[in-house]
């Protein structure tokens, strides 16, 4: 909406200033009989690392009392108190990102709600990961690969870009489909997961998720996207869907009805972690490739704290891709895990091939 240049009409002018100067006798006969309280700490936008103790405090109007402080963290009771005293927030256990600490206070037969914000970081830096190659196996250069995943003996592989949009099994061996459905030319598609006997498959921009039958392809239906506003990336981690959507964000969806049920933020010792994209739950940890990076990172589940991180860049194809427009594009993306085989498969759109790797100590 456009807003012009503001003009009084001059035949009310006159009356507007009066009762501009009656307004304001009366507010200053009417004032309050008490001032606000508010928060003497933290400041808003204060950063604290994971671990460190918060000290929260309440700034009180002089000649107010409080009758009961209860303090709240994200909406959920911490403590109360009957007086001012500080509250130590400790915060080891805690989720990294943007948290509200509200406190409310009643005095003087009423009730005051107020709010301050931090930002949890943390001071962690990654442990390098190392690896070696297993096998390396023959993948279609014409996938673009959004979404990777290990069920029942084969690949389940869900692929990019519009007019090529697909959902696949893919034989390990021969890297050949061997069972497939597109999608309809104006969607691209994104990351993909199996959940029982159903596997959802997201578009990127479209704001939309697809529901197939996990043996047909058959379409079941579709679900809309909510507070995030992209799809990339998907995994399971038994009890929730894991989805990210380019930022440092890690949705978490309920498994039946695909609602959003909350998020996790990820940070490592340098700031917020952006560009989430394929991401796979393997022993109970998050692995995710950073997007335009050869990098895989490892994440806690609990608090969003980028624990380890894996250097993969000597398996990108040297001199594969011809034009830089193909070079940066066909970035490593794609994890999947054999849990009953305890394997881990990593490739990139439109690689020539898919490797199997094992962890180091």
């Amino acid at each position: 909406m456009h807003f012009g240049p503001f003009q009084l009409n001059r035949k009310r002018y006159k009356t507007f200033g009066v009762l501009i100067f009656i307004s304001l006798c009366c507010a200053c006969n009417n004032e309050p009989d008490h001032q606000s309280f508010t928060f003497a700490a933290p400041i808003p936008g204060d950063s604290f690392n994971v671990g460190d103790p918060i000290e929260v405090k309440l700034n009180i109007p002089e000649g107010n009392e409080a009758a009961s402080i209860a303090y709240l963290l994200d909406g959920k009771p911490l403590t109360s108190k009957m007086n001012g005293d500080p509250l130590v927030l400790q915060t080891s256990n805690l989720p990294l990102g943007y948290r509200m600490i509200s406190a409310v206070v009643k005095h003087d037969g009423v009730m005051d709600t107020i709010n301050t914000n931090i930002v949890l970081k943390t001071n962690h830096a990654p442990k390098k990961l190392r690896y070696s190659v297993v096998a390396s196996f023959p993948h279609n250069t014409n996938a673009y690969t959004e979404g990777l995943s290990f069920v029942d003996g084969k690949l389940l592989e869900s692929t990019g870009e519009k007019g090529a949009s697909a959902l696949k099994y893919v034989d390990l061996r021969t890297g050949k489909d061997l069972q497939q459905v597109t999608l309809p030319a104006q969607y691209f598609g994104e990351g993909s997961v199996r959940v029982g006997n159903k596997i959802i498959m997201l578009t990127w921009q479209e704001n939309i998720g697809f529901v197939f039958d996990a043996e047909t392809f058959k379409q079941l239906g579709t679900f809309p996207y909510q507070s995030s506003q992209e799809g990339w990336g998907l995994s399971f981690d038994g009890k929730q869907i894991l989805r990210t959507d380019g930022t440092n964000r890690i949705w978490k969806m309920n498994a039946e009805t695909y609602q959003e049920e909350g998020y996790l933020e990820v940070y490592d010792d340098k700031g917020q972690v952006d560009s989430l994209n394929e991401i796979e739950f393997i022993d109970g940890k998050i692995y995710a490739n950073v997007y335009l990076t050869s990098k895989i990172i490892r994440i806690n589940p609990k608090n969003g704290m980028v624990e380890a991180e894996l250097d993969l860049s000597d398996l990108v194809p040297k001199g594969y891709f011809k034009t830089s427009d193909e070079i940066q594009n066909n970035v490593l993306n794609g994890i999947a895990y054999d849990a009953k085989n305890n394997r881990i498969f990593v490739g990139g759109k439109k690689w020539p091939k898919l490797y199997e790797i094992k962890l180091l100590p």
